[in-house]
């Protein structure tokens, strides 16, 4: 199935990317169901899998995905405004992709073969659990516990990204989660050097101590937290038979 999956994912991404113009887009968004583009693009996506499928009868798959890939698209047309079309434009893509695996799954098994329980049983838990807590729960704990510091240091600059901040921390810490559990220590290291370095001329140019202080400390409580909460995270699923 993972060379059936394949094929589709290259296809959806051809489709979407590579054979849509701006035009299109344009088209499908101001007439939604009535754009001929929409149809267009649709059937563009099935004949690009039963080309690369190169199988007669995979012709029922070709049309299966072009059918679901129309709902999916108009859902998103009808239900995005302008405001929100960023946030749309990943729900639809993971919307796909959802769709294309369900689609492999029953093409090569015949039912929708995706065994909950067990999934809740296995190790994957423990990691999933652990991910989930790493990120926005642990953004609010260090956010909470550096409260104090903050308060000193003042408002925070203007030229600074809305809530990026929030998402770095997020990142770092899902990377080291990623690092740890595949046993790459080394590319932890690595991360926190490589934040360091950008840090270094903010820190260079900045002649306040606090400042300095308060983002030594919360790069070292973010990496610290990950770290731990990593290696109990390994330890869990060892416990798991």
């Amino acid at each position: 199935m993972i060379l059936l999956m394949t094929k589709m994912i290259l296809a959806h991404f051809m489709g979407d990317f590579y054979l849509q113009p701006s035009s299109w887009v344009q088209d499908k968004e101001e007439k939604k169901h009535k754009s001929i583009y929409l149809y267009l693009h649709s059937v563009i996506h099935g004949l690009l899998v039963w080309i690369l499928l190169w199988d007669w009868n995979a012709w029922i798959i070709g049309l299966a995905l072009a059918i679901v890939h129309y709902g999916i698209d108009l859902q998103k047309l009808i239900f995005q405004k302008d405001t929100t079309k960023r946030n749309w434009f990943f729900i639809d893509q993971v919307i796909h992709l959802v769709s294309i695996l369900l689609i492999a799954n029953v093409y090569q098994t015949g039912f929708i073969n995706v065994d909950i329980a067990a999934l809740l049983q296995s190790k994957n838990i423990v990691f999933v659990t652990g991910y989930v807590i790493l990120t926005f729960p642990m953004s609010l704990v260090i956010q909470k516990a550096l409260l104090p510091y903050s308060n000193l240091i003042g408002e925070a600059d203007d030229d600074s990204l809305l809530n990026a901040g929030k998402w770095i921390g997020i990142l770092e810490r899902s990377f080291v989660f990623v690092f740890i559990l595949a046993n790459r220590w080394e590319a932890v290291g690595f991360l926190l050097a490589a934040k360091s370095v950008f840090r270094f001329g903010d820190l260079k140019e900045s002649k306040d101590r606090k400042l300095t202080e308060y983002i030594l400390l919360g790069t070292l409580l973010s990496f610290g937290i990950a770290i731990v909460l990593s290696m109990l995270a390994i330890y869990q699923a060892s416990l798991i038979q």
